[in-house]
Parts: C-alpha cells; sequence; structure tokens
C-alpha cells in the first residue's frame, strides 16, 4: 500500500524537554489524570475536511498545496487514495477518532442513487480501515451547503423539492454513519438563514427546520442508530443570519419545538467568537442547561472578522474548555474535533502533523492544568463563598418560593443597605495564571 507521507514516524511521547517537532511534549495518551487516561479525557478528532480537502484557496487566491491523494482523474479513485492517507495520518497522530461529511469522502455525480453508490464504495473502504486501525468516526454529517441547489438553505429552503434532497443526503449520511459505527451526528446549519429578511418568511423556514430535525430523530430511531444528534451553533457565514445563532438560540429553538430530548450540542471555538462569546461563555451555557454534547476544538483571529478556523494552541482557552468539561463530567459521546485548517502558506504535508501535534499538546497541558483547579478547589471555593448568603434563611426561603414582594420589601425595611463586597476578579485572574504557568 503507498505511503503519502514518508519519512513521518507514529508520533511518539518524548515528554517536555523534547527538540524534536514530529514528538509530543506533553500528550502521553497513557497518563493517568484525575482517574482516567488522556486518550480517554480528550478523545481527539480529526477533520476530514479541512485535513484532507482544504488546498489552501481563498476568496483571494488559487489553491497552494499540492497533496499526492489529491490528484486528478477518477473522482472515485482519487477519493479512494484520499481515504487511505488519511487512516495513515490517523494512525501516525494516534487518534482514535475521525469526523467526516458525506461529500468530503465521495464525490457526488449526476444523480442521487450514482452518488449514494460512490459513498458507498468509499465507505467500504473506510469500514476495513477502520477494523485494521481501531479507529472510528467520533460524528457524521451531511454536507448540505456545497452544492448550488442549497444555495438557498437545505431545509429552510423556499422549494420543497431541495427540503426533499436535503432529506435523502441526510438520510443517506446517517445510514453511512451508523454503519461505520460513528458515535455521534451533527446538523451544521451553513445556509439555513437569510441574506435579506425583505424575500424571507422566517416563520415558515423556522418551523420548516424543526420538521426537518424531528425527521431526523424519527430516523435515527427507525434505524437503531442511537448515539447523540448534535446542532452546532454559529452566528453567521455563509448566510448573514443564521437560524442557530448560538447556544442559548438553539436552546430557545429546541424547547420551543420540543426537541429538547433528542438534540444536544457541538460547540465550536470560533463560532463563539463570531457570536461575540467566548468559549467559556457557549460551554457553561451549554452545561447550566444540559445540553452540551461535544467540542469544534480550533480558534479564530480576532483581528479578522471571519471564521479562520485555526489550529488550537491557546494553553489557557484550553485550560479553561477541559476545567469546564471536567466539572460537567467530561466527554460521554463526544469529543475534540480539530476543525481546524493550515495556513496558506504552510504547503509541506508535515505541516500537518506540526499542527495536530501542537494543539494535541496544548490540550494536554489545559487538561493537567484544569485537573489540578479542580482538585485543589480553589476557584470552586471562591464562587460557594460569593454565594454563601443563599444558603441562608433569607437565601433558602427566596429559592424555595416561600416568600414574595412584600416579604422582601419588609426584609429591606427593617435591615437597610446591603454590604457591598468584591467579586475580586483580578485576584482570580492572578490565581489563574499561576496554574497555567506553574
Amino acid at each position: 500500500m503507498a505511503e503519502y507521507f514518508p519519512g513521518i514516524p507514529r508520533i511518539p511521547f518524548e515528554g517536555p524537554g523534547a527538540r524534536n517537532p514530529l514528538a509530543f511534549r506533553h500528550y502521553d495518551p497513557s497518563e493517568v489524570v484525575d482517574g482516567r487516561t488522556m486518550e480517554q479525557h480528550l478523545r481527539f478528532a480529526v477533520c476530514y475536511w479541512h485535513t484532507f480537502k482544504f488546498a489552501g484557496s481563498d476568496p483571494f487566491g488559487l489553491p497552494t498545496m499540492e497533496r499526492r491523494y489529491n490528484g486528478s482523474g477518477d473522482p472515485v479513485r482519487v477519493a479512494e487514495e484520499t481515504m487511505v492517507a488519511a487512516f495513515e495520518l490517523f494512525s501516525k497522530l494516534g487518534v482514535k477518532f475521525w469526523c467526516f461529511h458525506d461529500s468530503d469522502i465521495a464525490p457526488e455525480a449526476a444523480t442521487l442513487s450514482e452518488t449514494n453508490a460512490n459513498l458507498d464504495r468509499i465507505v467500504a473502504l473506510a469500514s476495513k480501515l477502520q477494523d485494521d486501525t481501531g479507529i472510528r468516526p467520533l460524528w457524521g454529517t451531511a454536507n448540505l451547503f456545497s452544492n448550488p441547489r442549497f444555495m438557498a438553505g437545505a431545509a429552510t429552503n423556499p422549494s420543497p423539492h431541495v427540503f426533499a434532497w436535503a432529506a435523502a443526503k441526510v438520510k443517506k449520511a446517517m445510514e453511512v454513519s451508523k454503519e461505520l459505527g460513528a458515535a455521534g451526528y451533527v446538523f451544521w446549519g451553513g445556509r439555513e438563514g437569510y441574506e435579506t429578511l425583505l424575500n424571507t418568511d422566517m416563520k415558515r423556514e423556522t418551523e420548516n427546520l424543526a420538521r426537518f430535525l424531528r425527521m431526523a430523530a424519527d430516523y435515527r430511531r427507525e434505524i437503531g442508530f442511537d448515539v447523540p444528534l448534535y446542532i452546532e451553533p454559529k452566528p453567521k457565514e455563509p448566510a448573514k443570519h443564521q437560524y442557530d445563532f448560538d447556544a442559548a438560540t438553539c436552546h430557545a429553538f429546541l424547547q420551543r419545538h420540543g426537541l429538547l430530548g433528542d438534540f444536544r450540542l457541538n460547540i465550536e471555538v470560533n463560532h463563539a467568537t463570531l457570536a461575540g462569546h467566548d468559549m467559556l461563555h457557549e460551554l457553561e451555557y451549554a452545561f447550566a442547561n444540559d445540553i452540551f454534547g461535544s467540542i469544534d476544538a480550533n480558534r479564530g483571529d480576532l483581528l479578522l472578522g471571519w471564521d479562520t478556523d485555526q489550529f488550537p494552541s491557546d494553553v489557557p482557552l484550553a485550560a479553561l474548555t477541559m476545567y469546564s468539561v471536567l466539572r460537567g463530567g467530561g466527554f460521554t459521546a463526544g469529543g475534540l474535533n480539530f476543525d481546524a485548517r493550515l495556513r496558506r502558506q504552510s504547503v509541506d504535508p508535515a505541516d500537518l502533523f506540526h499542527a495536530h501535534i501542537g494543539s494535541m499538546d496544548a490540550f494536554a497541558r489545559g487538561l493537567k492544568i484544569a485537573a489540578r483547579l479542580r482538585r485543589d478547589g480553589i476557584l470552586g471555593g471562591i464562587v460557594r463563598e460569593r454565594y454563601a448568603e443563599w444558603e441562608g434563611e433569607l437565601g433558602r426561603r427566596i429559592e424555595s418560593g416561600a416568600c414574595g414582594f412584600a416579604e422582601l420589601e419588609a426584609h429591606v425595611l427593617r435591615t437597610g443597605e446591603p454590604a457591598l463586597r468584591s467579586g475580586r476578579q483580578e485576584m482570580i485572574e492572578n490565581i489563574l495564571n499561576d496554574y497555567i504557568h506553574s
């Protein structure tokens, strides 16, 4: 079998003092942290689309990256070579999961039946490679945004014919995700939104989106695909406004349409940034409302106003992410998918390894910092102290619903002004820095 990344061995763990750029300094999959191995905690996944299909193009320039497996010729043969190359990279990195869209792994053809036949052929190859390696999908999904038929949306399209096309693609994508043993299935509303309200019936579009998701949940049960379904929040791009704007918007939508029992959230760092939030806000909202599912790990450039999908290398952000995940009980079916792409000038195949190594090391460091923070309980203690008065008589009566405005007015008339208490933000940030840099 051809080797697509010659000269690159399986990436070893060599420890913090390593000088080998093709080695992990912090990610030791067998190291036990807080009762579980790093591999079990982090559940790393490589995304297929950016890693194997992105060729360095941008709105201002042509592709810059040439890959042996993405050559010209028969598109199905190219897809087979790419799949083999993908499993070589997965294996050399030592990850146990991957993520894909249907159109990433198999080319679309002139008809739906021909497209499905192409997908079946590639899925058969992927299944064999999975059996050989023990690697499986963290989740699968359908591409409902690239083809011109979806230019005005998929489930929210003005045309019921396009709605039917979207349903057919999701039906098949769920079937092959089940066949490959995926641990979940994602919906990203790439064009489920609008460019202008002047030609948009928002009520109809959002109700049709709910109908579509309900059909998907029903079909999951019909085929016995017993995995979480995820919605991935994103506020804009490619649409001016997307209906899955952020975690709170998705939560309200799921509540409104009675879908909370079937869907959780796949939260992405760069999408949180575009929504005007930070990642910790989106995570904490999801955990507070029991809708957390999985994470797309990347980062954006705060000086640019679009989805740059850079590899995550920010250790403080990784630490806060993992602190939230650990406090929430850790990953179950979800994990950390590197939904990230190389920079346009990073044209060497080895750059794919450097990018993933750095990100995996960043999250390994973040995990250990988060575990220390949680074990020492210092942040938790600060929060408990700040809300301690709610454990007193007045707080208990308010939270139990035992009093109303009249009793609370009487309390204020009797006791006067409350004492001002410091939030101690600066001290807390200093404590966090000590943990990160020690």
